[in-house]
């Protein structure tokens, strides 16, 4: 029963944990290579009722840009919401992804024309972004929502992240503290 569920931990257990996406060290992609980012949107780039993107977002893109990596967008959100965000900013999206279903993701890669091992998935959910990235054998890396709130599914997420992230802590496989 022990390794069962370790082995279920590790699909959900991310490469990696920053604060937010501005602790994302941009020397550090480039060193392994990392060419493009799929980012979930909300409570990831901003909050999940916020229309536009803040300055500081808008600053995070471009010093992506800059650095040659390519970001899109992959949301288990609506078109309009998506649309509304993403469209003024010129970058790519993915809307209604089904996350942790793998569609989404490789028509990710294939739009930017990347390598799994060349991208990394970003985002503020175990069970969707992070478990998604993981099966597919992505660099995952799990940030702080942004919003302390969330729609009815995302609460019921977090209370199951809230399980897994206690587990992990107890058994040893994560150092930092609790992100919900």
């Amino acid at each position: 029963m022990f390794w069962r569920c370790l082995r279920l931990i590790k699909k959900v257990m991310p490469s990696q944990f920053v604060e937010t996406i501005h602790d994302i060290d941009i020397e550090e992609l480039r060193a392994k290579n990392i060419r493009a980012i799929i980012t979930d949107l909300d409570n990831t780039l901003v909050e999940w009722h916020r229309p536009q993107a803040t300055p500081e977002v808008l600053a995070w893109l471009s010093r992506m840009r800059e650095a040659g990596i390519q970001v899109t967008v992959v949301s288990n959100n609506n078109q309009e919401r998506v649309l509304r965000f993403c469209e003024p900013l010129g970058i790519r999206f993915i809307w209604a992804a089904r996350k942790p279903l793998n569609r989404a993701f490789l028509r990710a890669i294939r739009e930017m024309d990347v390598r799994i091992e060349e991208t990394v998935v970003i985002g503020d959910q175990l069970f969707t972004d992070i478990l998604g990235g993981n099966l597919l054998g992505f660099h995952t890396i799990l940030v702080v929502p942004v919003a302390s709130t969330d729609g009815f599914w995302t609460r019921f997420n977090r209370r199951m992240e809230r399980i897994a992230l206690y587990w992990m802590r107890r058994k040893g496989l994560i150092t930092w503290k609790n992100h919900s």
